[in-house]
């Protein structure tokens, strides 16, 4: 299971002219799922997630997670992230998670965010327009 985090002032998600997600200042997540994932997994990224010291103290080192800052965060589903793109001009899928498992990893992740901190969503499988002021820019892969 793959986390893309990126510290953000703000951030929103539109699906057909709609917003569907939409967070203040803390992070915003590309999630993406492979086939070899599981909830425990799922649940263990979530929470180095919410405890990622990303976030600057009083002295300006990053030290503080979201959870300590008040921050939120905005989950968007990714199944590029799992892409092959070591050979060729087009990334192979072969080792992202089928739609159903996907899907249900997804919502595992984010309802373990939202045990700790305030978080939106995107909508699994759709369209989605994201928009994003990055704060920094500070952006971290996370890999379970």
């Amino acid at each position: 299971m793959i986390a893309l985090i990126q510290r953000v002032q703000h951030a929103q998600v539109v699906v057909d002219d709609e917003v569907i997600g939409k967070i203040g200042p803390g992070l915003l997540v590309f999630l993406g799922v492979e086939k070899d994932d599981d909830e425990a997994k799922a649940k263990r990224l979530a929470e180095r997630v919410c405890n990622y010291r990303m976030f600057e103290d009083e002295h300006g080192k990053m030290n503080l997670n979201v959870q300590q800052t008040g921050g939120e965060v905005l989950v968007v589903s990714q199944f590029t992230l799992p892409a092959d793109t070591q050979k060729g001009n087009r990334p192979s899928f072969s080792s992202a998670a089928s739609g159903e498992f996907a899907d249900h990893l997804y919502q595992v992740f984010s309802a373990a965010c939202a045990d700790k901190v305030m978080t939106e969503n995107g909508r699994f499988a759709a369209d989605m327009k994201v928009s994003l002021l990055n704060d920094g820019p500070v952006t971290f892969w996370l890999q379970i």
